[in-house]
């Protein structure tokens, strides 16, 4: 059995918690490993660095600076001293324990300072969870540029994310496009250490019954007779706001649909903006609910949406996929060409695609969802996680990756 350290920005303090991290961490902990895991609180909370101890694994709780909703010479400097920060961490909680596996995941790639330390110091091996591909991804919508001043910056977050790719034995990417982009565009590294490592979680039925999806539905003021398409998740540069906007004015005029969108982000703003001025009935929005309250309205509705930014050129594999497919839902994703969500979804008989510049094709979709079962392709949806997306699945890749 191995000690394992897992780092991450993640902010929890329980096992009990569920996100893709937490669900594969008990899934180690389950085959007997022990865990050991940093997990940052921001200073703004005001809590001291402690430890947080539960059946079969500690958790360092490790105060770090403001790196989200603060303003960008903050964020920059917080950013910049995670590393440093976590290294001490480690020497001052964790010197007497001897790291067989280090976990991590993308973002952020500033870690590699503590992995280098780890790795050099108990010989531990390395697995890298690349969750995306900064800061290539930044660049793709215009947040960072590859020349001028902020190509400086760009210059050296591509070192960093090169030095993290060395400094990893194994490289777990969430589906195929990701294995061969990060192949492409880094010729240096191995492709022997490169797999195919997805999204997990722990499957748990989250479909509703006839009853509480009219009680829920009744509740948040969503129609009983309509096809329900909901978009849940973050709403920032990532998902194509604009993008989004136009297909929502476009599907004005389908009396069948009902569009509710579900959470917050830098965009939020330019949803209100429109919701408050259109006075468009077919179409809801709501600030980002309690997880729980969260995931049985979604399996209220009929159809889940993913929209990514048509400018991406790094295939990107949204996690909120997951949750749509607990839920038994079927999928539209309205994305870039160069990730491979799509394909999936459409190869796997669950959903639809269309690619996030066209709302013609976004309104095709839109019309031929209406007329299926969504019962049938929702049952189809949870299948193909079960089949592909479990922690057991990815538990095992890792296993076997990092032996």
């Amino acid at each position: 059995m191995m000690n394992v350290l897992f780092l991450t920005l993640l902010d929890f303090e329980s096992l009990q918690e569920r996100s893709i991290y937490t669900d594969l961490l008990r899934e180690f902990v389950k085959n007997g490993h022990q865990m050991f895991a940093i997990s940052p609180v921001e200073k703004r909370k005001q809590q001291k660095t402690h430890l947080v101890k539960e059946d079969g694994i500690t958790i360092l709780k490790l105060q770090i600076g403001n790196t989200q909703k603060t303003n960008i010479i903050e964020k920059g400097i917080s950013t910049v001293l995670i590393e440093p920060t976590f290294k001490s961490g480690i020497k001052k909680y964790f010197s007497d324990v001897k790291f067989d596996l280090v976990l991590y995941s993308t973002p952020p790639i500033t870690f590699v300072g503590a992995i280098e330390y780890v790795k050099q110091r108990d010989r531990a091996k390395t697995y890298l969870l690349l969750k995306d591909i900064f800061p290539q991804n930044a660049v793709d919508i215009g947040m960072m540029t590859t020349s001028g001043l902020k190509g400086i910056l760009y210059r050296h977050f591509r070192r960093q994310e090169k030095k993290l790719y060395r400094n990893s034995d194994v490289i777990g990417c969430m589906s195929q496009a990701n294995v061969d982009y990060v192949i492409e565009h880094n010729p240096e590294i191995d492709p022997a250490i490169v797999e195919i490592c997805p999204n997990s979680i722990e499957v748990v039925d989250k479909s509703v019954d006839k009853e509480t999806r009219i009680a829920i539905r009744n509740k948040y003021g969503i129609p009983l007779d309509k096809k329900v398409f909901v978009y849940g998740g973050n709403l920032g540069k990532p998902q194509g706001i604009p993008f989004l906007l136009e297909c929502m004015k476009k599907a004005k005029e389908i009396d069948e649909a009902f569009f509710l969108i579900v959470g917050d982000g830098t965009e939020y703003g330019l949803l209100e903006d429109y919701v408050q001025t259109a006075n468009q009935s077919n179409l809801k929005l709501m600030k980002r609910l309690p997880k729980e309250d969260y995931d049985t309205m979604v399996a209220a509705c009929d159809v889940g949406m993913i929209f990514l930014d048509h400018r991406f050129t790094i295939p990107n594999f949204p996690s909120r996929l997951l949750a749509y497919m607990q839920a038994k839902l079927p999928v539209l994703a309205c994305t870039d060409p160069n990730t491979d969500i799509g394909k999936v979804i459409e190869e796997g008989g669950f959903g639809w695609w269309c690619e996030s510049n066209s709302t013609e094709a976004f309104m095709a979709r839109i019309d031929e969802a209406i007329q299926f079962d969504m019962t049938n392709l929702g049952k189809r949806a949870y299948e193909y996680l079960t089949a592909h997306y479990t922690t057991e699945m990815a538990y095992e890749i890792i296993q076997k990756g990092s032996n």
